[in-house]
Formats: C-alpha cells, sequence, structure tokens
C-alpha cells in the first residue's frame, strides 16, 4: 500500500480518469485532463509507465518473440491490479512500475 493520503473529494472526483490511466494508450488523458487532482496524477503517471513498457515490450518481441508473452502477461497484471486499486479508491506503489512514476514531473 502507498503512504500517500488523498482527500476523499479528489478520490471521488477522479475515480473515472483514474480507470483510464490504466487502458494502454488512454493514460494520457486522465494526465493532461486532471493533472491537479492527487489521485489521478499518481495513478496516470503508474498508467504512463505501463504504457511505456508495453509498447517496449512489442518493439522488443520482435527481436525476441518468445519474450513477448511472459513481459505483457506482467503488464497486464498490474495494470489489472491498478484498476482494482482505483475502484477500491486507493493507491498501491506498483513494484517497479511506481519508484520510475515518482520521477515523471508534469
Amino acid at each position: 500500500m502507498s503512504s500517500e493520503q488523498f482527500f476523499k473529494e479528489d478520490i471521488v472526483d477522479g475515480k473515472m480518469y483514474a480507470v483510464l490511466a490504466y487502458l494502454s494508450i488512454l493514460c494520457i488523458i486522465p494526465v493532461i485532463l486532471r493533472k491537479k487532482n492527487p489521485f489521478v496524477l499518481a495513478h496516470g503517471k503508474q498508467g504512463l509507465v505501463l504504457f511505456v513498457a508495453e509498447t517496449g515490450a512489442l518493439i522488443l518481441s520482435v527481436v525476441f518473440p518468445w519474450a513477448l508473452s511472459p513481459m505483457m502477461f506482467i503488464l497486464l497484471a498490474f495494470s489489472f491490479w491498478g484498476l482494482v486499486s482505483v475502484i477500491r479508491g486507493v493507491m498501491v506503489e506498483l513494484p517497479l512500475i511506481y519508484p520510475i512514476a515518482q520521477k515523471i514531473v508534469l
């Protein structure tokens, strides 16, 4: 679990946008439209890192086709985990994803 605490208003107002953060290229929408909502922004950054990783996995699969399935399974599992955490109204620090997402400055 995350140590970040969010106001209830931020969670309620941003839940719909935060769900978009974990749906591939749609992660750009919450980052652009709800930048001032800390709940949405935290999930949007993680979704953005996941999207870049998924794109990298697809590109890497051209060279190593056997690597696509395990990498995409792991990344999709992280996306599902993020979706569940948004629906529950909490912020979960996804392993390997969260430290990278924290370095993103918008």
